[in-house]
């Protein structure tokens, strides 16, 4: 059975940072191609960057390439998104989840598992 935790978020001023974290427990991290994506109010959720299952490649959503960075980190069983230069219009509910044996994908149906989220609040 697998899980996902993530952690990390919480209040941070405009032009802050934040690292996100992504606990994975159960078998086989490395099978997972992970991913994170983001959700605020009335919006759908929508892709942020994704990270191969050896780490070797990553993918971000256009609109926040420079912003962000993914890693992981599979001894530790641990996905992490760094974020900078933070935005208000990055409030969100950030979702970290798990694709099996697949990597890079940027839609919510290419994830098999996902994390209850953590909300980052970007204040003006």
């Amino acid at each position: 059975q697998v899980q996902l935790v993530e952690s990390g978020g919480g209040l941070v001023q405009a032009g802050g940072s934040l690292r996100l974290s992504c606990a994975f427990s159960g078998r086989a991290f490395s099978g997972y191609g992970m991913g994170w994506f983001r959700q605020a109010p009335g919006k759908e959720r929508e892709f942020v960057a994704a990270i191969s299952r050896s780490g070797d490649s990553v993918y971000y959503a256009d609109s926040l390439k420079g912003r962000v960075t993914i890693s992981r980190d599979n001894a530790k069983n641990t996905v992490y998104l760094q974020m900078n230069s933070l935005k208000p219009e990055d409030t969100a509910v950030y979702y970290c989840a798990g694709a099996f044996l697949y990597d890079g994908r940027r839609s919510v149906q290419g994830y098999d598992y996902w994390g209850q989220g953590t909300q980052v609040t970007v204040s003006s």
